[in-house]
Order: C-alpha cells, then sequence, then structure tokens
C-alpha cells in the first residue's frame, strides 16, 4: 500500500559521519567559537581602556598642578588637564591651589584659567 519509497530510501548516498569526522567538525566550531570571544576580549577591553582614560581626564580637570618657576617666566597654576603643562602627576589640592594663587610668583595660566574653577564652589 505504499505508492513509493519513504524519505529515508530516496537518498542512498548519505553516510553517518564517522567520530573522527564528527570531532573534527567540533574543533573548527570551537576554534570558531574562541576566535570570537577573543576578538570580543578585545573590544571590551579597548572600551574599559577608553572609559578609564576619559574618567582620568575628568578627574584631572577636577585637579590644578603647578609648573615650576623658570628662569624667563613666573610660576603657573593649571588645571591638571591642561595642554598648556602636559607634565603628568603632581597635583595640588584645591586648598594648596588657592594658596599657590595668593602667592606673588605663581601666575593663574592664561590658557586654563585654573582660577575659574576654584572660585567656582
Amino acid at each position: 500500500m505504499s505508492e513509493g519509497p519513504g524519505p529515508y530510501e530516496l537518498d542512498q548516498s548519505y553516510r553517518e559521519p564517522t567520530p573522527l569526522e564528527k570531532n573534527r567538525a567540533v574543533v573548527q566550531w570551537l576554534e570558531y567559537q574562541l576566535r570570537q570571544a577573543k576578538k570580543r576580549v578585545q573590544q571590551l577591553e579597548a572600551e574599559e581602556a577608553r572609559e578609564r582614560g576619559r574618567r582620568e581626564q575628568a578627574h584631572a580637570g577636577l585637579r590644578w598642578k603647578l609648573q615650576p618657576e623658570q628662569s624667563d617666566a613666573p610660576a603657573l597654576l593649571h588645571r591638571g588637564d591642561c595642554a598648556a603643562y602636559p607634565g603628568g602627576g603632581g597635583y595640588i589640592s584645591r586648598d594648596d591651589a588657592l594658596i599657590a594663587l595668593e602667592m606673588p610668583e605663581v601666575e593663574p595660566c592664561r590658557v586654563c584659567r585654573p582660577e575659574k574653577g576654584l572660585t567656582q564652589r
């Protein structure tokens, strides 16, 4: 009463993959997954580094630094993120910056105008 061959009887060329072929396919898939995971880790590390840089830049903008006096120029007070004096580190507190501005040998930087951040609270 069957009208023809069943679905499994049509393709006589199909054969079950061998255990070796199956495991090679699994290895290829896992290698692909590992490459994808490594790419994602690199992306996340780059994002984290950019975010850390943004936080450090924002934090530097809330601090101050003193450029030492030179033979031809007075000592200058800068905002922590001032590009005119890129010397890293050496940040001083708000109170120290206020004291420095009162000293006659220290002038505020004309680029970043640190006195604006000190007077606003």
